[in-house]
C-alpha cells in the first residue's frame, strides 16, 4: 500500500459557486475553507496548495444565528452581528482600528465572511494563497464563466 502526496505540479483546482444567501456565517464559513485548503479530497496533502476556488454570490446576504436586527438595507442583520467587533493594525503606533460588524456591513459587507474564512485557515504562508482562491460577489452576477464554475455538491455544505 502506498500514499499518495500532491504535488504542486499536478494538482489543479476545480471552480464551484455557491450562494450565501440566507446561510449562517460560521457553519457556512467552515465549509468554504474545508473546500479551499482541499481536505475533501482523497490526496489532501497539508503543505500543498490542493485545494479548489470558491465563487461565492451573495456574500451581503450572509446572516448569523441570534435576534433580528431592524436594518433597512439588511434583512440578515442580527444583534450578535452588529455587536461583533473587527480589529485591525496598521503596524504604526496608534494605527489599531476597531469596527462593528453594523459598520462594516454598510461599508464592505463581503469582509465579514472573509475574515471567518481566513480565521479558519492555518496559520502559515499557505493560507494566504489559499485565500487568494475565494472570490466573493455582492450579487448574483460573476465574471469567472471561463473558469466554468459548478454548483459545490450538496456532500460538501449542507
Amino acid at each position: 500500500m502506498t500514499t499518495t502526496i500532491a504535488k504542486k505540479e499536478t494538482a489543479v483546482p476545480t471552480w464551484y459557486v455557491v450562494d450565501a444567501k440566507d446561510q449562517i456565517l460560521g457553519r457556512f464559513a467552515t465549509k468554504i475553507a474545508t473546500v479551499l485548503m482541499g481536505k475533501h479530497k482523497p490526496d489532501y496533502t497539508p503543505h500543498v496548495l490542493c485545494g479548489d476556488a470558491v465563487i461565492v454570490t451573495n456574500a451581503h446576504l450572509i446572516t448569523m444565528s441570534g435576534q433580528d436586527y431592524a436594518h433597512p438595507d439588511h434583512p440578515g442583520m442580527t444583534h450578535r452581528m452588529a455587536r461583533k467587533e473587527y480589529q485591525s493594525y496598521s503596524g504604526y503606533p496608534g494605527g489599531q482600528k476597531i469596527r462593528t460588524g453594523k459598520d462594516l456591513i454598510e461599508k464592505k459587507p463581503e469582509m465579514i465572511l472573509r475574515e471567518a474564512v481566513r480565521r479558519m485557515l492555518p496559520k502559515n504562508r499557505l493560507a494566504s494563497r489559499m485565500l487568494k482562491n475565494l472570490r466573493l460577489v455582492n450579487g448574483t452576477e460573476h465574471g469567472h464563466q471561463a473558469q466554468t464554475p459548478q454548483p459545490l455538491p450538496e456532500y460538501l455544505y449542507k
